[in-house]
């Protein structure tokens, strides 16, 4: 069962980098850009999520940006808590996976119809897609678009009456790297297809080349795949891995669309580094926000590859460090994400601002770290979020934010003051007056009394030449632990050549690793996950023995 981004990615590693060398620039610099003509006015609006002007727009007019994950529900039914569980971290939307039956065991109407529900009661917008189209015309398994087009036609009955609700994406990655061209024709002829059997929702379509679209071809295409709609009501999203790893290679992209009006998200993207390339989350993240485009990160546990799970093994307390960057960190969803207006949250007319939150009192500070608890705002819709500040004089700096009145602010000197205050908001993006301030002096450093700690080493994939590793830190003591530095030896000649999650160091076989921002606190109970490529030689003995800032830990 293929329950990984491995799929997406390529399935021909040598063809897609001989092609790259030749073509990427194509994309990046010279690749042809949508029509100047901006997309024409809707003919007839969707019945509630619509596209207007270039943006994807409520029933009610309101602007809607999704901020969101991907779940794999067809491969795991029973995890259906998974979408409580991103509800809670503030998830406005999920992009749930689904199977027409052509590869993977077909998802019912009665199933699909309670996802829907379970999308509706945890007061999220759903993006239901069929996977089993992934690399069509270069993977033999895959469906094509117009078998998918047919489930979505066999799940009319439950779907319509849902356009508040539901956004159908036709196919997942619906055509590899073999002869992208022919992805267009296809993707127009499904599009009919749907709009002639009566669906008035919003239509998400997938970019070619695994979703990475490296050619070019929706991005040359896209204004006629979009005219195709008579509705108007189409949005297109590219799939950003490895193949975006500059600033301006994502600018430039996402950048073509907006500027001709034409409607994208980041329909899934990853952050992790492998064995292609380093994807620049950070850009990605910030471009979405500054663009005020959408984005749904791969995806949130159950990954044959584990490097892009967002939390282990489904429980949202343990969070990987790809996860706390989705979810806590710079532009990510807790801090950008507002719920659908549906739900009832504030409207254009919501101009109520939340009351003010109560001040914040600290507990638990380190030397690297400090928890905030604050009493919750009030609002006559309802908050749905905190913004929490750094005060230096009369500037203030956004450092963290939360769906829920309290937080841990990670990243801080060791003996050193700061101040910090809150923010509340709503749906609408109304802010409250700014709490009062906590002073926080953090600790002088050194070790940490009560600490103890094991250690899970796992590797991931391996290929020649090379390896992927994943290392578990779990604090089993009773106080928080901060500042940490890992410790281990390989024994066969292994060296890393890149991290996340931390910072490596390596002398011979021996390797020190210091803590990300996002990975330096590790609550007692808790654990933090730091992932890395490798190279390594005929043997790859994984390391035994693990110190934590000096101490010995016990081996998972």
């Amino acid at each position: 069962m293929r329950t990984t981004r491995s799929t997406a990615r390529k399935s021909s590693v040598t063809a897609l980098l001989t092609a790259l060398v030749t073509l990427l620039g194509l994309v990046v610099f010279g690749a042809p850009t949508p029509a100047a003509a901006q997309a024409q006015p809707p003919g007839t609006l969707a019945a509630g999520l619509h596209i207007s002007d270039g943006r994807l727009l409520e029933g009610n007019g309101n602007d809607f940006i999704m901020r969101g994950v991907n779940h794999a529900h067809t491969w795991y039914p029973g995890e259906t808590q998974s979408l409580a569980d991103v509800k809670a971290l503030g998830t406005n939307t999920v992009r749930v996976v689904l199977s027409n039956g052509h590869r993977w065991s077909k998802n019912s109407p009665q199933d699909v119809a309670g996802i829907i529900a379970q999308c509706k009661a945890n007061r999220l917008i759903c993006v239901l897609e069929v996977h089993d189209t992934t690399g069509y015309g270069e993977e033999a398994a895959a469906a094509s678009l117009d078998q998918a087009a047919d489930y979505w036609i066999g799940l009319k009955g439950v779907l319509t009456g849902e356009e508040n609700y539901i956004i159908v994406n036709i196919g997942n990655e619906p055509w590899g790297n073999t002869n992208p061209a022919g992805w267009t024709a296809p993707t127009i002829a499904a599009i009919e297809k749907l709009r002639n059997a009566g669906f008035q929702h919003t239509i998400m379509v997938d970019a070619p080349n695994w979703g990475q679209d490296w050619q070019g071809v929706m991005r040359a295409n896209a204004q006629a795949v979009y005219d195709a709609d008579l509705t108007g009501n189409l949005i297109f999203s590219i799939h950003m891995y490895s193949v975006y790893d500059t600033a301006a290679e994502i600018n430039d992209y996402l950048n073509a669309f907006v500027n001709a009006k034409l409607p994208i998200l980041i329909g899934e993207f990853g952050g992790p580094p492998d064995q292609y390339g380093d994807p620049d989350e950070n850009t990605m993240m910030a471009a979405a926000q500054q663009l005020r485009l959408g984005y749904l990160a791969w995806s949130w546990s159950g990954n044959t590859d584990p490097i892009l799970d967002l939390a282990i093994a489904f429980d949202p307390n343990q969070l990987s460090s790809w996860g706390e960057r989705i979810f806590h960190g710079a532009n990510g969803i807790a801090q950008t994400s507002r719920e659908a207006t549906i739900y009832g949250g504030g409207g254009p007319g919501d101009t109520q601002a939340p009351t003010t939150p109560g001040t914040p009192a600290a507990s638990a500070v380190t030397a690297n770290s400090a928890t905030l608890a604050w009493t919750a705002a009030t609002d006559n819709v309802g908050v749905t979020g905190y913004d929490i500040v750094r005060i230096s004089g009369g500037s203030e700096t956004t450092v963290a934010a939360s769906a829920t009145n309290t937080v841990t602010v990670t990243g801080l000197t060791a003996d050193t003051t700061y101040s910090f205050a809150v923010y509340a908001r709503d749906a609408a993006g109304n802010r409250s007056a700014r709490s009062a301030t906590v002073s926080v002096t953090t600790a002088k450093g050194g070790g940490t009394p009560g600490a103890g700690c094991s250690v899970g080493y796992r590797v991931g994939n391996e290929w020649p030449g090379g390896f992927q590793g994943e290392i578990t830190i779990r604090n089993t003591g009773t106080t928080t632990i901060s500042g940490w530095t890992l410790a281990f030896a390989f024994a066969n000649g292994q060296t890393v050549t890149n991290m996340w999650g931390g910072t490596p160091t390596q002398n011979g076989g021996t390797v020190s690793i210091s803590p990300a921002s996002y990975t330096s606190t590790i609550p007692a109970s808790g654990s933090v996950t730091v992932g890395f490529i490798g190279n390594k030689g005929s043997t790859n003995t994984a390391p035994t023995a693990f110190t934590l800032s000096g101490s010995t830990c016990a081996t998972a």
